[in-house]
Parts: C-alpha cells; sequence; structure tokens
C-alpha cells in the first residue's frame, strides 16, 4: 500500500462527503482526488524527467489545501518533506537543503522569506503559492490545480514497500534537526497499528490543530481511510478547539499535553459539548496523572495514549480509554503514568548499556524493532547506524516495563540528573510539581555545583493569573520526593520555550546555567 492509498479508500466509500473543511475552504472526496490529480500532473510534467522522485516540501499553516499538495505529491510519486511554519526561517532553510527539496507549495503568509529561500536554497527549481492567483513570480493555485491537466492514471509509479515517500524532522531540540525517511511499508504499518486499537464503527470527525506536519496531519491517514472528515484549525487556541468539538461533532483529536493543560484551566472548558468525542488522543510528552484525571472527568472516558517518535510513528505503544477506566476503577493510579503496552505491530524492550534485554522492573533505553521504525536518518548512515545498532531502534529514553507490559518513561538519557552520585529523573520531579493547583508547566534540569556536581532546579509556568511561590514548589517535592529529588532552587518564568509542537525546549533552559561552566555535566 502507498500512501496515497489511504486517501482513496476514502474516496471510494464516500466520494460526496466532505474531506477537509477548514477556514475559507472545504473540499469533499471527489473535490480533493480531482485536485489532487491535476496538481500531482503539474509535478510530473513541469519537472525534471532526469530525476526520479521529487522532493516536495509544503510551507504552510494549517490548511485544506496544503492537505491537496500533500496528497499530489504523494500521488505523483514523490517524496513529501514537511516544513513547520512555526521553524525559525534558519531551521527550514536546513532541512529544506538537507532533503533535496525540488519543489516548494507555500502559504503566501510566508511570502517574506523567499527571497533567502531562493539564495540559500538553490535546488528548489519551482515555488508554488497556495492561496494568491495574483502572484506574477511564482506558480500559483491556479496553474497547478485549476488549468492544469490530471496525472495520467497509467502513468508509471515507483512500486515496492521501501520506496521513500516521506522525509520528516526530529524537533531539533538538541541539536539541528535529522531527516527521517519514511517507506510505504513505514506508513503501512503505521496505519494498520492505530486502525487495530482505534477502530471506526461510524465515518469520523477528525479535529486537526495541532501542526499538520507532526503527528496532527499524520494521523489524518488513517481516518481518511475509514472515510473521515478533517476539520482543519489555523492554530491550537483552546477555545476555538472547544467550540469546534462542539460545533462539527469531532469523534477524533489528537493535541499534546501542554495544550491540554491550557485546555482545562480555560475558564469556558465545562461550558461545551463533548459527547461526540471517541479517541481524545495525547501524546508528544509525558502528561501529568492529576491533569490527565480531570481530562477524563470533562472530556468523557475518551483520553487514549501513544507513544513513538518521529522515528517510530505514532503508537509503538499505547494506553486505549478502557485501560485507563480500568486502572481508575482498580485505585491503583501508578498505571497513569505508564505510556500502555506495545502496540500490535511493535516489539518493544527495555535494554541495558551493555545489549542485555532487562526483566520488568530495572531501568533501561527503550528500544523498538519491526516495520513500524523508520528506514533511516536521511543522507546520514553513521547516525542511523549508531540509532539502529543490532536491529534496534534506540530511542534515548529511559523507561522500564511492569509485570504486565506496561512500559514507563523515566527520563531522556540527556535528562538524567546526577547529584551528589544519585540518579536522579527529571519527569518523577515535574509530575510531582505538575500537582500544584497553581502549575500550567514546568521544567526540571540539572545546573552546576561546586558540592553536588549538578544541583536539580525547577522553572514553574504559572497558569494565567495565578501565582506561585517558589518555597511552595520546594515543600511539595520534599514532601513527597525527599530530599535528594528535591530541586535546591526554583525560579518562576512567565513562560517556558517551546518547540514548534509544544515540546519544552529544556537545551534552551539547560544553556542559560552552563554556559559559563567550562563543562556540560
Amino acid at each position: 500500500m502507498r500512501a496515497i492509498d489511504y486517501f482513496d479508500r476514502g474516496f471510494v466509500l464516500a466520494p460526496d462527503r466532505a474531506a477537509f473543511v477548514g477556514d475559507g475552504a472545504s473540499f469533499s472526496y471527489a473535490e480533493a482526488a480531482d485536485l489532487s490529480w491535476r496538481i500531482a500532473g503539474a509535478i510530473r510534467r513541469r519537472s525534471d524527467p532526469g530525476v526520479p522522485q521529487q522532493h516536495v516540501a509544503v510551507f504552510s499553516p494549517n490548511d485544506p489545501r496544503a492537505f491537496l499538495c500533500v496528497l499530489a505529491a504523494l500521488r505523483a510519486g514523490g517524496v513529501w518533506v514537511p516544513i513547520n511554519a512555526r521553524n525559525g526561517v534558519d531551521e527550514n532553510i536546513f532541512i529544506l537543503r538537507n532533503c533535496d527539496c525540488t519543489w516548494l507549495f507555500f502559504h503566501s503568509s510566508f511570502a517574506e522569506h523567499l527571497p533567502r529561500l531562493r539564495q540559500e536554497v538553490p535546488g528548489i527549481r519551482h515555488y508554488v503559492c497556495i492561496d494568491r492567483d495574483d502572484d506574477a513570480e511564482n506558480l500559483t493555485w491556479a496553474d497547478v490545480a485549476v488549468a492544469s491537466e490530471p496525472m495520467p492514471a497509467e502513468a508509471p509509479e515507483l512500486r515496492g514497500p521501501q520506496r521513500l515517500c516521506t522525509i520528516l524532522s526530529t524537533g531539533g531540540t538538541t541539536g539541528l534537526p535529522k531527516g527521517v525517511a519514511w517507506t510505504d511499508r513505514t506508513w503501512e504499518t503505521m496505519v494498520a497499528n492505530f486502525l487495530a486499537h482505534m477502530p471506526c464503527a461510524d465515518p469520523p470527525v477528525y479535529l486537526v490543530a495541532a501542526p499538520m506536519t507532526h503527528a496532527a496531519g499524520v494521523i489524518a491517514f488513517p481516518l481518511m481511510a475509514a472515510g473521515a472528515t478533517s476539520v482543519i484549525l489555523q492554530k491550537a487556541d483552546p477555545l476555538d478547539i472547544m467550540q469546534a468539538i462542539e460545533r462539527h461533532r469531532v469523534t477524533h483529536l489528537f493535541l499534546p499535553p501542554t495544550v491540554i493543560y491550557r485546555m482545562l484551566a480555560h475558564p469556558d472548558v465545562r461550558r461545551f459539548d463533548y459527547s461526540s468525542l471517541r479517541y481524545f488522543i495525547y501524546s508528544a510528552a509525558p502528561m501529568s496523572v492529576d491533569k490527565l484525571k480531570e481530562a477524563i472527568e470533562v472530556f468523557g472516558p475518551v483520553m487514549a495514549q501513544g507513544y513513538g517518535q518521529v522515528e517510530v510513528p505514532l503508537m509503538g505503544t499505547f494506553l486505549s480509554p478502557r485501560e485507563h477506566l480500568e486502572i481508575l476503577a482498580s485505585g491503583d493510579e501508578r498505571r497513569l503514568r505508564s505510556c500502555g503496552r506495545p502496540a500490535l505491530l511493535s516489539r518493544v524492550e527495555i535494554m541495558s548499556d551493555d545489549g542485555r534485554i532487562l526483566p520488568p522492573g530495572e531501568a533501561g533505553e527503550i528500544v523498538f524493532s519491526g516495520n513500524l521504525v523508520m528506514e533511516g536518518y536521511y543522507k546520514d548512515p553513521a547516525t542511523t547506524a549508531l540509532a539502529s545498532a543490532g536491529g534496534w531502534h534506540y530511542t534515548g529514553d529511559i523507561g522500564l516495563k511492569d509485570d504486565a507490559g506496561y512500559v514507563y518513561i523515566v527520563d531522556r538519557k540527556k535528562d538524567m540528573i546526577i547529584t551528589g552520585g544519585f540518579n536522579v529523573y527529571s519527569t518523577e520531579i515535574e509530575q510531582a510539581i505538575l500537582r500544584h493547583p497553581s502549575v500550567q508547566d514546568c521544567a526540571v534540569i540539572g545546573v552546576p555545583d561546586d558540592n553536588w556536581g549538578e544541583a536539580v532546579k525547577a522553572v514553574v509556568e504559572p497558569k494565567p493569573g495565578q501565582a506561585v511561590a517558589p518555597e511552595e514548589i520546594i515543600r511539595l517535592c520534599r514532601e513527597r520526593l525527599g530530599g535528594v529529588k528535591t530541586p535546591k532552587t526554583v525560579e518562576i518564568w512567565d513562560t517556558l520555550p517551546r518547540s514548534p509542537v509544544g515540546k519544552v525546549l529544556k537545551r534552551e533552559i539547560r544553556e542559560r546555567y552552563w554556559t559559563d561552566a567550562g563543562r556540560s555535566i
């Protein structure tokens, strides 16, 4: 199966159903299919015939037309390269160069970056503005989607499960992003995993609020195979999301925990009808147990967690809505801290530094194997070899399994704090701090200390309009965690730095304290 085949299945099921709904633009499956064939035709006819695969970047806010360009790139046998609209321009220039992009479909709101892109990414041969037809410098939507002839159905296509079709970039939270190569087999395994664990009884209505360049966009594909309508918001505004759930009778939604926290903190969160929801998927970062329980109370028994990485898309492990309820009913909430059990098409183990698979209860690095794992890092065999030694993908996450197979993420290897000879995992401290009723989010890091080597420090972001005193956080941690894990210092910041997909950038926070230390650990 090719990635485009999942959309085509939705088209066969319900050609007249709305496929994409957004501000100012809405397309049925039949309309979207026709336009994707036309744009694919433009890509094929205008490209250098000596280049077997066009690498097609889409640089846009969440927008139905951007989705059509993604479909067209895949239909044309090309490689989709998502470009996050929230990245800095320097990072996007690096991604475009690194991924050998030849086409750029862009939204006019980013036209100011084109002079630099033309100068610094000479490999791009074709620029297409997707939302304005009065652009005299570039191709336009009219050129590629209206006036273009559809790609011939009999056109030859690159086949085979290991055909490269997508290059997604890692978050860049630890340095320059790496291009993660997905094949048709990666997509097929991801879609099968998703639908095996979250089957669709009725045509879904999926709300795309997080960036479509990441998990929110990828999740649309298995749901399109079930004939889903994707309702697209330009940004993840809490009030807009809550209103859209009620207005469109949304059944499926994905958000990172940081956005869910903002929704729960909104004064109107309990005013809306969420009864249509079937799966509210959270991922990308650990979620506070207290806030998870609150989310179940507010949104219903629909919370579902998937754990993966760009290298292991969406669902290496899964914690279903039913399991959430069973854990709550058991009275032992410890398993709400887990990210579930291995998904159907994933093997997940805990491995020691010397390569041994560890028994339940012992902490080590979480590793994956199976067809869900990426093909490798694009044009980077050395890094691929390090991450994929012995057939395992090494996540860089420290975790453990319990006797029932539930996987717990303890920390990132790079986030482990060694203070006075003790290993301290920052996520455990963050979970405790997030129980404070006035805390919106937090980050725990190690900072240089002459006595301890590293000292535990917490940086706390309060909820809007609320105040938190450092001594409250220290007292709370000492009561729950004891002296070794209690932060020696606490700072209160109005906002924490975040990546374009909402992950807290601990690297940026750490740099403030380690730059003049002459060491990094």
